[in-house]
């Protein structure tokens, strides 16, 4: 059987997604992303409107993402030395209790400092919660899991995003910071059910079929095909491939997805960052309503193309997944017309859900399962190193070009990626013939 029938076949076991240790991951997440959604819209109007310009409400993002990509390498360090509970719970902290720290104090050096804070604990809570959502996958059904982990982190952003400019426009930005600090104090609980260390092979198999040594009906008790769709060596794995975050990285057959989900985040940064501010003075409540739209269908996109991928490979969605996110980053360059925007919306936020579950699996299905940890690590770099470049560059860029061109000039980027999906497609079809 080859890999893409495997694929197919797998899903139709009868294992659960929603085990209890996977909802209070869920659970966590919720609370964790949520303080990040937020405020992830409000902090560049709170830097705009105390002087900062473009410029300063580009770089609360990027100080943000920097901190990000810095913390993330870390992470499966410290997993290892400290367990899921410890990490995850000091990251929903960081994520939280310093923006409470600029409803009493109000500058821009303490604003960067608390998103460079806050950027810490993102960076622990996504690559923690990401390598914990594949590893309590049942086994055929990782894509779904993914999907469902997606959803989870989209909620908030529904309800986040439009949640916090709203508010910060009837109630100001004080409410709006320590609403951010509570949601992380009421997601802490769930924490203490995580599993205290890296779930393994073994206890995976012990949590499905009951056998303590978890090797009872398990057709490969060596671990050799890991899962990678019955082969015993994924042609994307080369001897010699150094550990650690860098070993992902230098895998081959992970460059492409790393570069698309980049280029995808990239906009995406653009888009939370500066959006509320390209359409200000515009129709009430349009930028609540747009990112609302955005927040909504990406997390539907992302489970819709984890619960594809796993029937009929996940490849396939990779270009027309591109294709929209650039169809939508285009759409705003027509910011004066309503209906525009909210399309564009409906577009962007398909294509970018499909891209990141999609990127995802793909990486996943390359390495073995002690390569996790890396992959995890290495596909939410590019998710924050593409945010963060996204809003520092689009800051920069605006101040010459104004908005409807600095959108465009945003989406012919995304059309310079459409070529390493195409090839990615075509290296996939290739390895499951």
């Amino acid at each position: 059987m080859n890999a893409r029938a495997a694929r197919t076949a797998a899903p139709t076991g009868t294992s659960r997604l929603l085990t209890r240790p996977m909802l209070l991951l869920l659970v966590a997440s919720v609370g964790g992303m949520g303080s990040f959604y937020l405020l992830l819209s409000v902090l560049p109007l709170y830097a705009a409107t105390a002087g900062g310009g473009g410029v300063g409400a580009g770089l609360t993002t990027g100080a943000m993402m920097l901190a990000t990509v810095l913390a993330e390498p870390a992470v499966p360090w410290f997993l290892a030395r400290f367990g899921h509970r410890a990490v995850v719970g000091a990251g929903l902290l960081l994520l939280g209790l310093p923006s409470a720290v600029l409803s009493l104090w109000s500058s821009f050096p303490l604003t960067l400092g608390v998103c460079l804070a806050r950027g810490v604990g993102l960076g622990i809570v996504v690559v923690a919660g990401t390598a914990l959502a594949a590893e309590l996958a049942p086994p055929g059904r990782r894509s779904e899991n993914l999907g469902l982990y997606g959803v989870s982190l989209g909620v908030p952003s529904v309800l986040g995003l439009p949640a916090g400019v709203w508010l910060s426009d009837r109630l100001g930005f004080e409410p709006v910071f320590l609403l951010t600090a509570a949601l992380t104090l009421l997601a802490l609980p769930a924490v203490a059910g995580l599993p205290a260390r890296r779930a393994t092979r073994a206890t995976q198999a012990e949590r499905l079929s009951g056998d303590p040594d978890g090797r009872k009906g398990d057709p490969d008790p060596g671990g050799r095909n890991e899962e990678l769709g019955g082969r015993s060596e994924d042609p994307g794995v080369r001897k010699g491939t150094p550990d650690g975050p860098l070993g992902a990285a230098v895998n081959r057959s992970l460059v492409r997805p790393t570069l698309i989900l980049g280029a995808a985040t990239f906009a995406s940064g653009v888009l939370v960052t500066f959006l509320p501010l390209a359409l200000l003075g515009g129709p009430s409540h349009l930028a609540v309503v747009a990112l609302l739209v955005q927040a909504s269908v990406a997390p539907l996109a992302r489970w819709g193309a984890g619960w594809w991928g796993d029937r009929h490979g996940s490849s396939s969605l990779l270009l027309p997944a591109v294709l929209a996110v650039a169809l939508g980053t285009a759409g705003l360059v027509r910011l004066e017309s309503p209906v525009m925007v909210i399309v564009s919306m409906v577009l962007f936020g398909a294509g970018f859900g499909a891209v990141q579950n999609v990127t995802l699996a793909i990486m996943f299905e390359r390495v073995p399962r002690s390569g996790f940890g890396r992959v995890s690590v290495v596909w939410n770099l590019a998710f924050d190193a593409g945010m963060g470049l996204g809003a520092v560059g689009f800051g920069l860029l605006i101040d010459r070009t104004g908005y409807p061109w600095g959108f465009a000039v945003t989406a012919v980027l995304l059309l310079a990626v459409l070529g390493p999906a195409w090839h990615d497609r075509r290296y996939v079809r290739a390895e499951t013939a």
